[in-house]
């Protein structure tokens, strides 16, 4: 069973992970991907820098859609 998301997990593992359904529930919560995601920072950012620097909205919720999705 894969390790749990969590607010130290990279915005690349959710992709790498849960594909399609792991970036429309980014999207859902703020992170904006883009088309083909080719800014490497943000790919290695963490789900709770990304909420704190406020790309990412209630990521409690986030977690606990991507653990249930994944």
């Amino acid at each position: 069973m894969p390790e749990a998301f969590g607010s130290d997990s990279k915005v690349r593992e959710v992709l790498e992970r849960l594909g399609d359904k792991g970036r429309e529930l980014l999207r859902r919560h703020g992170y904006d991907i883009g088309e083909g995601f080719v800014d490497v920072l943000s790919q290695y950012q963490t789900l709770e820098h990304a909420a704190r620097t406020e790309r990412v909205r209630d990521l409690s919720t986030l977690l606990a859609e991507l653990n249930s999705a994944g």
